[in-house]
């Protein structure tokens, strides 16, 4: 082999070890990236401040209701289990029963990196990106690494129906 020779296949062996490497680390990088949301972003995904106007957030799905009470229709009051809770994902919002005839309502934004929390099993309202988790009944944080509580959503409640505000 001529020195030349042996220097390409250097150059070649350098190469590839140095794309594995960057491989490598694409990787272990990747298990943690969620979409870009500003830290304690708000359940529409906007940073804590002032912000430019924008677009109404109810985006013209106000329904009337029986009795003439003005929201969002989420569902039905029978629909939420007593201890449980049920994701409204359209909306990001959860609404949980913690105790008979008792509704909570919180943004489904979780407070850590803005993943949609979407369990709620045994008390707890669960984000499936790195484990966060917060009560039933005050949307406070049980197990981090989510710095925050959920924020509170206004919901009414006429004729078993469930109206977000």
């Amino acid at each position: 082999m001529t020195e030349e020779s042996q220097q390409d296949q250097r150059a070649t062996r350098r190469g590839v070890l140095l794309g594995v490497g960057l491989a490598g680390m694409g990787g272990v990088l990747s298990g943690c990236i969620t979409a870009a949301v500003p830290y304690l972003a708000n359940e529409t995904g906007q940073a804590p401040g002032p912000q430019a106007p924008g677009p109404s957030a109810s985006s013209g799905m106000a329904d009337q209701a029986a009795g003439g009470a003005m929201g969002t229709l989420l569902g039905l009051v029978k629909d939420i289990p007593v201890g449980g809770g049920r994701v409204f994902m359209a909306e990001k919002v959860i609404v949980t029963q913690p105790a008979s005839g008792v509704l909570r309502a919180f943004s489904a934004v979780c407070t850590h990196v803005g993943c949609i929390c979407n369990k709620i099993a045994n008390g707890t309202i669960s984000c499936p990106c790195h484990g966060s988790e917060f009560k039933i009944t005050d949307g406070a944080v049980i197990t981090g690494p989510a710095p925050a509580p959920l924020a509170a959503r206004t919901i009414a409640v006429s004729d078993g129906k469930i109206l977000l505000r």
